[in-house]
């Protein structure tokens, strides 16, 4: 599994990166800053991520959130030794959902203990250290579509239900890989279930325009015919 360490300190970066690789990870890259992280994913991609959320000068969870706009829901494990209340709010307001772990660092530092939350994270679980976990509230069950995607996807699912192309959302958004909102819409369709029941892409995008345009919970038979779940 390909993995990407951000973490300003040199010497516990190449710690984390020796104690990982015998963990069985290949590390694709290791740096120092949220911006260099960024410019590693758009040349390849890891599988996740392991981030300090104290960067030098910069927030890694701010830095995550940009990385996760060009590729949807990149697993990404947290680790801080702050106790800080601004970087539970940040993590509060960035929309993340899913494929993600945020632990102490005191805690789960060991390259062992941090390997098992990175696979957590890639196979689309969550997990909040119990020490923090009153500090940072996980997302209640939703009432509408909407509200179980990210922040991004649910501005691609508004565009898309608008009737835009994929290069008109993608020069609206701003991304800088034209194969980002392919890889968003992708993500949609999953959460929403159309990619089990649609049998091409065209099929998901109208379904998934109706669901948004309905704003509820909708499903198709084999015949076509929608229901709610």
């Amino acid at each position: 599994m390909k993995l990407g360490i951000i973490e300003d300190n040199s010497r516990l970066r190449e710690g984390l990166g020796r104690g990982l690789a015998a963990q069985g990870f290949q590390i694709l890259f290791q740096c120092g800053s949220g911006e260099e992280a960024f410019q590693y994913c758009l040349q390849e991609a890891p599988a996740a991520l392991l981030m300090d959320v104290q960067l030098e000068g910069e927030n890694g969870i701010q830095c995550a959130v940009q990385i996760r706009a060009e590729f949807p829901r990149m697993p990404v494990v947290f680790y801080s030794i702050q106790d800080d209340s601004r970087y539970f709010q940040d993590f509060l307001e960035s929309g993340i959902l899913s494929h993600f772990a945020y632990v102490r660092k005191s805690n789960y530092l060991l390259p062992e203990m941090i390997a098992p939350l990175i696979r957590d994270s890639v196979s689309g679980r969550s997990f909040i250290d119990p020490e923090i976990e009153d500090r940072v509230s996980e997302v209640r069950s939703a009432s509408s579509p909407l509200e179980i995607l990210e922040p991004n996807e649910r501005k691609v699912a508004e565009m898309l239900a608008a009737g835009m192309s994929n290069e008109q959302i993608a020069r609206k958004m701003g991304f800088k890989d034209k194969r980002t909102i392919s890889r968003i819409n992708g993500q949609i369709y999953s959460i929403w279930g159309l990619n089990d029941s649609a049998t091409d892409e065209k099929v998901a995008r109208t379904r998934a325009a109706i669901i948004v345009r309905e704003n509820r919970f909708l499903q198709w038979d084999s015949e076509g015919q929608s229901f709610e779940e």
